[in-house]
Order: structure tokens, then sequence, then C-alpha cells
């Protein structure tokens, strides 16, 4: 019986977007200044601020996609190993998570692992959470940590600072060709 979480009924929403706001929290921590750059984060400010809600809610489903795709290549990368994304994923995230003390509420946090373990089975993450209800104000800065940190993961286990970017743009690429 198909889920009503299904990836297949998932909205993408601004993969773009979400993209670009990850991206850039990716260069401003590989190019080794501590805290967060002002006029990038004026920037990012400026940006969300200008969303109305339904842009809102499509950077936020966005920012699903990506977790999933990310997920998805961690499962099949895992996969590959004969291990297990789960096993291997959720426990250095979550240690991760507990140290964003200033933008992870701890609270936030199982939500979240709730999200990856939806998509390393197959679930849209977004569908998943949105069958508890409406997202929180306390959620959308875990939800671009748990992407930051996911895709953060990838280009370490990869070498390289741009892969996780990189297949994601690549993706889309695919799909506009198709």
């Amino acid at each position: 019986m198909p889920s009503p979480c299904d990836s297949k009924y998932a909205p993408a929403g601004d993969v773009g977007a979400a993209l670009m706001m990850i991206d850039s929290r990716l260069k401003s921590i590989y190019s080794g200044k501590s805290g967060t750059d002002p006029e990038q984060q004026q920037l990012t400010d400026q940006f969300t601020a200008s969303l109305g809600p339904e842009e809102a809610n499509d950077l936020v489903d966005g920012a699903c996609t990506l977790i999933y795709m990310y997920v998805q290549w961690l499962r099949m990368a895992h996969e590959d190993q004969d291990t297990d994304v789960i096993e291997y994923v959720v426990p250095g995230f979550v240690a991760s998570m507990r140290l964003m003390r200033k933008s992870v509420r701890p609270e936030v946090i199982p939500t979240m692992v709730g999200m990856i373990v939806a998509a390393a089975t197959g679930l849209s993450p977004n569908l998943w959470r949105k069958q508890y209800g409406d997202w929180t104000g306390d959620e959308m800065n875990s939800l671009e940590a748990t992407a930051l940190l996911l895709a953060e993961h990838i280009n370490r286990l990869t070498g390289d600072n741009d892969f996780a970017t990189r297949i994601i743009t690549e993706a889309l690429y695919r799909s506009d060709e198709d």
C-alpha cells in the first residue's frame, strides 16, 4: 500500500533558492571565517524578508527536497559499502545539532532526525513532517541546519567542498533536459 508521504507526492519547491542558501553557508564555513559573514547574513535576511507566504513555502519545500536528495545519495553510498545510512549518519548528525545551541533548539532535533529517517526510507521529509501540523518558527533554523549538515557531510566524505552543490545542480540540469 503506497504511503501518502511517498516522495512522488511531494512538491519539489524552490530547490534553486534553497541550494543557493546552503551553498552560501558552506562557502562561509569553508572560507575559515569564524561566525557568519555579516554581509552574507544581510543578503540572506533581505532575501527571506522579500518572500511572500507562497515563496516561503516553496523555499521550505526546496530545503526538504535537498534533504531528501542528500539522504538518497548517502543511502546509495552506504549501500555500496554494505552499511546502513541511518546507523552511520544519524548519530553524528545528532551530535552536531546538539552543539548548535544558538541555532537549534533541543526539542526540534527529534523532528529533524525523523525527517532524515523518512528520507532514508523513501518518504518525503516534508510530507512526513506536515502530517504533524504546520511548521513552527523554531524549526526553520533547524531545517536549514539539517540540509547544511548533510551537504557538509557529503562534501567531507568525497573530499570535495563543492560536491553536494554539484550533485544537486547536475540533477536540476538533467531534470530541465527531460
